[in-house]
């Protein structure tokens, strides 16, 4: 596997140099950005087309797919779920890896359905995960910290959905009970961004400026990335240690049907409302814990 993808990525790659050269001659000026992106999208997807059709097994496909969506080819993902889905049936897996990029390219109903799907399968933390970050994506807080809630007791270890709970919490004003899991998400995964900024986060949302300045600076964090963290907690506001709100209800949720009638595909960005930004900006490490999971 690891063979494989290299091959594609020095595909990939020399397929850019070739682009890079022959446009040297031709006219200037004519949206260079615009079209370094598309020349990199079109060699990574030549590339990945021409090897996938060799690849002889669900596990190495799936791989490839993950590879996609680390990578940020949330579209291009969603065209090899479908041949994967095609050629082997579809698979809790491949119903998880859908719904997450359903949910990153906007698909919210289509995600929703997907996510559901997953209820009653060994995937069904993931599942209600995903259905919590939806409910996040719409403003409904408390929701999404049950839903989340939910996921944490089927995986109680996975960090990003720790950091994730807890930044719910901060949004919901649940403000004491986001302390737990933005301590263990850091703990279980000190080298996390996510995990740094959300309990920075909750420092200053409750007053204590000095461990969230320490905090940032142990992390090295930017002084784009403080700004946005300390933005982002005088939009929460300021709570006492002791603000202890009542645990929201426990959902239920009831696994769905297939939809035959998706809607089609939109160019929408996914993040919570309010904290805004890409996964790489100014304000990405507030943000992207609560956006996606570390699958974003």
């Amino acid at each position: 596997m690891n063979s494989f993808l290299q091959d594609a990525r020095y595909t990939g790659a020399l397929f850019v140099a070739l682009l890079a050269l022959a446009g040297c001659g031709g006219p200037k000026g004519l949206y260079p950005a615009a079209a370094d992106a598309q020349q990199r999208m079109a060699a990574e997807t030549a590339a990945t087309q021409k090897n996938a059709a060799s690849i002889d097994t669900v596990a190495t496909y799936m791989k490839l797919v993950e590879q996609m969506q680390t990578d940020g080819l949330w579209f291009a993902s969603l065209a090899h779920i479908d041949a994967l889905e095609q050629r082997w049936g579809v698979s809790p897996e491949s119903s998880r890896m859908r719904a997450d990029a359903l949910r990153q390219t906007g698909e919210t109903a289509g995600s929703e359905a997907a996510y559901k799907r997953l209820i009653g399968t060994p995937l069904e933390g993931a599942g209600y995960h995903g259905l919590g970050l939806l409910a996040g994506g719409r403003g409904d807080y408390p929701a999404a910290v049950a839903l989340l809630q939910e996921a944490q007791r089927r995986n109680p270890t996975d960090a990003v959905l720790l950091s994730d709970l807890g930044y719910a919490n901060l949004r919901a004003g649940f403000i004491a009970q986001a302390r737990l899991p933005l301590m263990q998400a850091l703990q279980l995964r000190s080298d996390n961004p996510q995990a740094q900024a959300n309990l920075a986060l909750y420092l200053e949302v409750t007053q204590q400026k000095a461990q969230a300045d320490a905090l940032m600076e142990v992390h090295r964090m930017s002084p784009a990335t403080r700004a946005a963290i300390r933005e982002s907690a005088r939009q929460l506001g300021t709570a006492p240690l002791a603000a202890v709100q009542p645990a929201p209800r426990a959902v239920k949720v009831e696994a769905s049907t297939p939809d035959d009638n998706a809607t089609p595909l939109k160019l929408k960005a996914a993040r919570w409302p309010g904290m805004g930004g890409q996964q790489a900006n100014a304000g990405a490490a507030t943000s992207r814990s609560s956006i996606s999971r570390g699958t974003e």
